[in-house]
């Protein structure tokens, strides 16, 4: 196996020192022709201005999500600080994982999982909780899926001494008892949602009894806990800009890695619920793209039971099952849309971030869904020879990582293949036991299910 490069043998895991770490956030939307369609009133269906978002989000976190022009944005020393708690992140050369499937192609995984959080989300808890302590705000809301955003959060909020609560998917609060007691080991408040605690809450239970929740339930409880509560903002996870500028320090660390030894990537593949690791990891190969200086396959992979990109349709539609936050134009399953209570809770989202959902449209990156029972496979077998326990969200990356390269084995490239290992999965292990008992289904919304849902998407005039 070809392992060395001109400037030597690369090894095992590649670090870099803090010197090294980025100074900076890329906002991948000044380098689009084509930017991502502003939000828009839901009442007036007029670009959504600052003002009329202050209600909601933190001022400076306003500017960022607005901002389509600016390149980098200065990562404040503080947050730097706090970085070098678990960052840089390795860059792991799978040597295992390329031996065992005896594939010519080049593995190579950024992993997201050293901090207690266990995933990449703490890149940007740490900054909107910054922000919110700097305007001086008392906390902040969110919603949480697998709960490793609440966790993050929480963890966040704890260091700059904010009040958490967080609205926690019902199905994920219910397989994910210790993810909650995290967060409340950090200080934070969880609900599950929907809940009885918020008048939209008592709405969606009302409309449909007994449902496992969604993100967009979750959020819509969020929102509405925070404009309702003095001295407290929403925060978001995933999906908004601000939070993919946060996240682009995966794709930076990473392309400061593979610089280090001429390394170019073939094929970037990343999970896709809402976009943010995805967005994060491909931020600066983006970038290379629609500069015209580089170019490589990029892939979102998303569950085939909640398949946004795959089998959604690009409109405006609302961010949250509520329908009180703005309108976004991104692909959609509709904001109605409530997934099947499948086992990755990151990815249950019935839309995309806009700025991937742009690109996607631009034709400038790929989406492809899997099954979960083809997703396990692949995080049991990756596990097994790599020795770390994945999330499953991040398994959807492994799942079509390893496929690209037995691909590679049958046609001799030796491509360099590059996926984003955005967390550990020890709190999934209800999955995990569900998937080795053979009680794991493969739910597929039907076309049936989708065009009800679809129907539903608001009517905006600039769309025709």
């Amino acid at each position: 196996m070809q392992n060395t490069t001109k400037t030597g043998k690369i090894p095992y895991k590649i670090y870099l020192n803090e010197e090294e770490m980025p100074k900076t956030w890329y906002n991948l939307r000044a380098d689009m022709k084509q930017k991502p369609a502003p939000l828009l009133n839901p009442g007036t269906h007029q670009p959504m201005k600052a003002e009329e978002l202050s209600a909601v989000f933190c001022e400076e976190l306003i500017a960022q999500e607005l901002d389509n022009d600016t390149a980098f944005f200065e990562i404040p020393e503080v947050i730097r600080n706090f970085y070098k708690m678990y960052r840089p992140s390795p860059l792991v050369r799978a040597y295992c994982l390329e031996e065992k499937l005896g594939t010519p192609a080049k593995i190579y995984y950024k992993f997201e999982g050293n901090n207690t959080s266990g995933s990449h989300k703490l890149n940007s808890a740490v900054a909107q909780a910054y922000y919110a302590k700097k305007q001086g705000l008392q906390g902040v809301t969110t919603e949480t899926g697998a709960g490793q955003w609440g966790t993050a959060l929480s963890m966040a909020c704890a260091f700059f001494g904010l009040d958490c609560k967080v609205y926690m998917v019902k199905c994920s609060y219910e397989q994910k008892p210790f993810r909650r007691e995290v967060m409340r080991t950090y200080g934070a408040s969880v609900t599950p949602s929907p809940s009885m605690e918020t008048e939209v809450g008592r709405k969606i239970l009302a409309e449909h009894p007994g449902t496992t929740g969604s993100l967009g339930c979750a959020i819509s409880e969020a929102v509405e806990k925070a404009v309702s509560s003095e001295g407290h903002r929403y925060v978001l996870g995933s999906v908004l800009n601000q939070v993919l500028l946060h996240q682009s320090v995966i794709g930076l660390e990473t392309k400061a890695a593979m610089d280090k030894y001429g390394v170019k990537p073939d094929i970037i593949i990343g999970c896709a619920g809402g976009g943010s690791n995805l967005g994060g990891l491909i931020a600066p190969f983006m970038g290379e793209k629609l500069r015209g200086e580089t170019d490589c396959r990029i892939i979102a992979v998303e569950p085939a039971s909640c398949p946004s990109f795959t089998r959604g349709v690009y409109a405006y539609d609302f961010c949250d099952t509520g329908m009180v936050c703005p309108l976004a134009k991104m692909y959609t399953l509709g904001s109605d849309f409530i997934p099947s209570a499948n086992h990755s809770g990151g990815l249950r989202y019935h839309g995309m971030s806009s700025t991937l959902s742009e690109l996607y449209h631009q034709g400038l990156m790929e989406a492809v869904s899997v099954k979960q029972t083809e997703v396990f496979d692949a995080a049991e077998y990756f596990a097994r020879v790599e020795g770390i326990l994945p999330a499953p969200e991040s398994s959807h990356a492994i799942r079509v990582a390893i496929d690209e390269a037995v691909r590679c084995r049958e046609s001799g490239e030796e491509k360099t293949i590059v996926f984003g290992l955005t967390g550990t999965g020890y709190f999934d292990m209800m999955a995990y036991e569900k998937y080795h008992d053979g009680k794991m289904s493969d739910y597929i919304p039907s076309d049936e299910e989708l065009a009800i849902c679809r129907n539903k998407l608001p009517k905006v005039a600039s769309e025709g």
